[in-house]
């Protein structure tokens, strides 16, 4: 997500609900590199001629490869609001040719961010966290080091429509229509869009239409696509389910408050290495009582609730590699305690037994 989008972000996530519904790389790696070509050759060959893993998964759990940023080749362009955006250099130029096509049928899209250093996202988690507070920032903002923007390869779009540049996550979510067609082109030019809905508890990240990451092979791509799984799941290390997610009736609390919620969890579970989600439930008005606020506010850090809620989660634990988890066993009734400062931000606040 790009800096400047923070400030509209948590409106944006209550409407985008609506619309839709750190363990080594190298085990999950494929070597896609293409061959070294001669420096001679047409620029655009050129591009192509040198090592780099374009399956690479970056994420909560898979930091950057410490040699990437040394072999990393990018290319530098203004976009049309005047700002600098970097993007690996073969990432671009598909970038190009999706554009092109994309123009040629009315559709216009330009590119917010690609490649974000360490220390830029850095501030934008400090800065979210500020704003927002830490679960929050957790489920938007990926920890520095373990964001996909620092491959290059992942690039945030934007769009233009009737010639006005559409840059905010609340009014870019009003184009569906728009979105569809964009994706419908992606796998041709080697493009995967990363974070899908209802996705959550494997990537970490809520739904967001403009994020796409560059794969390069259009076949992988387009496979990837037509199945609807996550990176996580192509590359085998995480298995791809559909969760049961049961919200029931509420008086007290919005179906989208409820989503948001049941967000919140789903993207802290993701972190959770090799544990698979079977259901979240909300728990039910009668939990969201004057008890449940008083012990969660025992257990919260400097902010003061004045809303809670309980959910109910049944996963299944990995069989190594647990942690506190006892390994390979059903989780029943896993209970997450959620609260809400008076400024209407829920976070996390307890989880367990």
């Amino acid at each position: 997500m790009n800096a400047k989008k923070i400030s509209a972000v948590l409106a944006a996530f209550v409407l985008l609900q609506t619309l839709t519904g750190c363990k080594a790389n190298e085990a999950v790696q494929e070597d896609t590199a293409k061959e070294e070509i001669p420096e001679e050759t047409a620029d655009a060959e050129t591009a192509a001629a040198y090592t780099m893993d374009y399956m690479v998964l970056v994420n909560k759990l898979n930091p950057l490869p410490s040699d990437w940023e040394e072999k990393l080749q990018t290319e530098h362009f203004t976009n049309s609001i005047g700002e600098d955006v970097e993007v690996e250099v073969n990432a671009y130029h598909a970038y190009l040719d999706l554009k092109k096509e994309l123009e040629d049928e009315g559709i216009y899209v330009d590119l917010d961010s690609a490649r974000r250093s360490v220390e830029a996202q850095q501030k934008i988690m400090d800065d979210f966290t500020a704003e927002y507070g830490a679960d929050y920032a957790a489920k938007i903002v990926a920890k520095p080091g373990c964001s996909e923007h620092h491959t290059g390869l992942a690039l945030d779009l934007y769009l233009i429509v009737d010639g006005k540049d559409i840059i905010y996550n609340e009014d870019l979510v009003t184009y569906p229509e728009i979105w569809e067609k964009i994706h419908e082109k992606l796998a041709k030019y080697g493009f995967i869009l990363r974070y899908l809905p209802e996705k959550e508890h494997m990537t970490g990240y809520a739904y967001e239409p403009w994020h796409i990451r560059y794969i390069a092979d259009p076949a992988t791509a387009a496979e990837i696509t037509e199945k609807g799984i996550t990176l996580e799941g192509y590359l085998g290390v995480a298995k791809e389910t559909e969760p049961e997610i049961n919200l029931g009736t509420s008086s007290l609390y919005t179906e989208e408050e409820l989503n948001e919620m049941a967000i919140l969890i789903k993207c802290q579970f993701a972190a959770w290495n090799g544990s698979e989600l079977q259901s979240l439930t909300y728990a039910g008005d009668e939990k969201a009582n004057q008890e449940t606020l008083d012990f969660i506010n025992e257990l919260s850090e400097g902010t003061t609730c004045v809303k809670a809620a309980e959910f109910l989660m049944n996963f299944h634990s990995p069989r190594e590699n647990s942690g506190a988890l006892n390994p390979d066993a059903d989780y029943k009734d896993y209970q997450w305690y959620l609260g809400c400062d008076e400024e209407g931000s829920w976070e996390i606040v307890s989880f367990g037994y």
